[in-house]
């Protein structure tokens, strides 16, 4: 990872300038019990089927990623230069856990796995985001989603 002290001291100056939105009050929602939730998974690593059509730097939009997916079909086109893909290709599990949860409901410590997960680009500005988080969430709880791991990459 990129720190800021590596960087040329205008490009983190620019950085350390940003302003940090504000985005109000964040709402609370009791925990479902963890045996009886639906799982998903949100990350922000970029990720997609093959076929899928590859992320743009600063893209806002979605992939969907089936609950039944092999990992041999999934594919990272994060575009930031600063990220480390080598954890994810030794280990998808790193930044998408699916097998991981598959193994929970296996063993009877969730409830299920959810039919559909969800990646975005990460490192784009959240507010652009406004028409596409709504958008999963409805998803989410069409799918009868209680419980989201949140991966930020």
């Amino acid at each position: 990872m990129v720190r800021l002290n590596d960087l040329a001291p205008e490009y983190a100056a620019h950085l350390l300038s940003l302003p940090i939105p504000d985005y109000g009050p964040t709402p609370w929602a009791p925990a479902p019990d963890l045996k009886q939730a639906r799982v998903a998974i949100i990350s922000t690593a970029g990720l997609h089927r093959e076929g899928d059509v590859k992320f743009a730097g600063g893209a806002s939009d979605y992939r969907l990623i089936p609950g039944d997916l092999d990992y041999s079909e999934l594919t990272m086109s994060h575009v930031s230069v600063n990220f480390d893909r080598s954890g994810f290709q030794q280990d998808p599990n790193v930044v998408f856990p699916l097998q991981l949860l598959r193994q929970l409901e296996a063993n009877g410590e969730i409830g299920s796995v959810a039919s559909w997960h969800y990646s975005f680009m990460g490192a784009t500005d959240p507010t652009r985001m406004d028409q596409t988080a709504p958008q999963v969430a409805k998803l989410l709880k069409d799918d009868g989603v209680t419980a989201v791991i949140l991966i930020p990459v």
